[in-house]
């Protein structure tokens, strides 16, 4: 239980003394900072419940107050407003407690086995910036939801089953028609076998071999031939299909580990396919399956609807499975192989109706227990200065290693070349770049679409990844200048801006709680940058290693500490590194 929610229930209790009893309750930052440091408001509504006037109530809470010695300026306004202050001295005794303990301002939560499912990205197909705001979101919603105490799997989900890879197989091999994969005769082992074709032409032959099987009805029958052998794990063709989906996997695991982007589990579609059979019994067992033209569908309307709800395609009627169905043999598998409490979904927020059809099919299916919580949560687009999807210089969808070497050569040009040497510049200029791109995506509320600036967001002065990063390098460079000097307790708070930075402090464990329910980090974006800014106004104000009072000098050293560190738990959260110089 952090600080603040241990107050809260000090006060709780408090207003209990006082005669009242109040059911939730919580502080809330005074919106007059002239008048108290919080407001207390619930007067109003114990004035309903106890049928008295609120203004007394507020007295008789006031009065209760007044015993305690951790606030002061306690006072009663309007109605029955409560305004209270925290003394300096128990100010102190918070940051004591802080320093000598981070997860004092942290609320843990009660355990929950989750598997959230982001990334996305399709084998054989090129990462773009579409792929961008999964892989941040879902990081960091994973890492938060971690740091409050769920345990979290996170699940890249790759597009590696259907008919795209099987167009990839068939065009491997009319360029490629000697390779032992497609020898009947060939009884060696396939491992073996060196395949001559990289991730850069496996990302020219998809859309190469897509655009034939638009063109040509030959190609496309050969390309479901191709398909249904690799699907039938036909040796050979099911051989080459994993290992085009090898080669893939290793570049697209590059691009996220530059990211700071890690999953646990690398499944794909394909994973889920012996489920698959299973899944149907279950649907017809519950007589969930519909007839169509041909095609098997699932009606997920409710009477709740406001808008026409269209039925969910089980089976195509080709008797091919559909990515829905997919998706639900991923619950059963999921609920079988790990057991989750919940699963989540981060994707583009244009699926949403696919979504909210796949969770009502599951729910009707009895997939999941009816406790059990099923999430989705979008986001919208990243979008160039013209208002749409961000490009290249010459129109084209631009490539996440596109971007990132975009942003890569801003920041090259921003690089403190006295501070950082010309075999370190790379690497920290690469560093810095995946920073600018990361902070600008949280920025935003989740679900909105964003313009990214690029000389904007690379700047090292306003609300960038740059600057925070600067700030956090400069705190931790003035500890390693003050280590000879003692820094293990604080005596005094001898100024407003100290003050401020530790009430803001206290309010992370609400901006932390408010972020993981909404899936959404903008607030946590938000905070770091109104904690380092008062930082640097308290920096800027102050000289804290030549300060010759001893106390002061102690106090602002553990205060350093507490924000450097708190910086890098939520740099940590948002996934961005912190180079070691810039």
């Amino acid at each position: 239980m952090s600080i603040i929610t241990n107050l809260e229930k000090e006060i709780k209790g408090i207003i209990k003394n006082a005669g009242y009893e109040i059911e939730n309750f919580s502080l809330q930052p005074s919106s007059r900072v002239d008048l108290g440091d919080y407001q207390i408001n619930d007067a109003m509504s114990l004035a309903k419940t106890y049928h008295k006037n609120p203004h007394q109530i507020a007295e008789d809470i006031k009065n209760e107050l007044e015993k305690s010695p951790k606030f002061t300026n306690i006072n009663v306004a309007g109605p029955g407003f409560i305004n209270i202050s925290l003394k300096d001295e128990y100010l102190v005794e918070i940051l004591n407690m802080i320093n000598n303990d981070i997860n004092t301002i942290i609320d843990k939560r009660e355990p929950k086995n989750i598997i959230l499912d982001y990334g996305g990205a399709n084998v054989a197909k090129t990462l773009h910036v579409g792929h961008l705001r999964s892989a941040n979101i879902g990081e960091a919603i994973k890492r938060l939801a971690t740091l409050l105490g769920y345990s979290v799997i996170g699940d890249a989900h790759l597009g590696d089953y259907g008919r795209p890879l099987g167009f990839v197989v068939l065009e491997i091999k009319k360029r490629y028609p000697d390779l032992p994969y497609f020898d009947e005769s060939y009884t060696g082992d396939y491992s073996e076998v060196e395949l001559p074709i990289t991730n850069e032409d496996l990302e020219k032959i998809y859309p190469e071999a897509s655009q034939k099987a638009k063109d040509d009805e030959a190609y496309l029958e050969e390309g479901r031939d191709v398909t249904a052998k690799i699907q039938s794990h036909v040796r050979g063709y099911y051989d080459l299909w994993k290992k085009v989906i090898e080669i893939s996997k290793a570049d697209i695991k590059k691009v996220y580990d530059e990211l700071n982007v890690h999953f646990e589990l690398w499944l794909g579609e394909s994973d889920a396919a012996e489920y698959f059979d299973e899944l149907k019994e279950i649907f017809e067992k519950e007589n969930l399956l519909e007839d169509s033209n041909g095609a098997k569908i699932v009606d997920v309307k409710e009477d709740t609807d406001k808008a026409p709800m269209p039925p969910l395609l089980f089976l195509k009627s080709n008797g091919t499975i559909s990515y829905a169905t997919t998706d639900l043999a991923t619950i059963l598998q999921r609920q079988k192989q790990y057991h989750p409490d919940e699963i989540w979904y981060c994707t583009d927020a244009r699926q949403e109706l696919h979504f909210t059809q796949v969770f009502r099919s599951a729910r009707k299916a009895h997939l999941v227990d009816e406790d059990q919580k099923l999430d989705w949560f979008g986001f919208g687009t990243m979008n160039g200065s013209d208002g749409k999807p961000f490009k290249t210089r010459d129109g084209g969808v631009m490539s996440l290693k596109g971007l990132i070497d975009l942003v890569n050569e801003e920041t090259l040009k921003r690089i403190n070349k006295d501070t950082v040497s010309e075999e370190e510049k790379d690497k920290v200029a690469r560093t810095v770049a995946i920073a600018t791109l990361k902070y600008a995506d949280f920025i935003p509320y989740r679900g909105t679409d964003y313009i990214f600036e690029l000389e904007k967001f690379a700047d090292l002065e306003g609300k960038t990844g740059p600057y925070l990063l600067y700030s956090t390098i400069r705190m931790k460079s003035l500890l390693a200048k003050a280590k000879e000097l003692t820094q293990d307790t604080s005596k005094v708070v001898s100024t407003k801006t100290e003050k401020d930075i530790v009430l803001t402090i206290l309010n992370l464990p609400n901006i932390l709680n408010k972020a993981l329910d909404s899936k959404s980090l903008n607030d946590i974006a938000e905070y770091i940058y109104k904690l380092t800014s008062l930082y640097n106004k308290f920096y800027s104000e102050n000289k804290i290693i030549t300060e010759e009072g001893l106390e002061k000098r102690e106090s602002w050293l553990v205060l350093t500490n507490i924000v450097y560190n708190i910086n890098m738990m939520l740099l940590d959260v948002l996934g961005i590194p912190v180079p070691e110089k810039m």
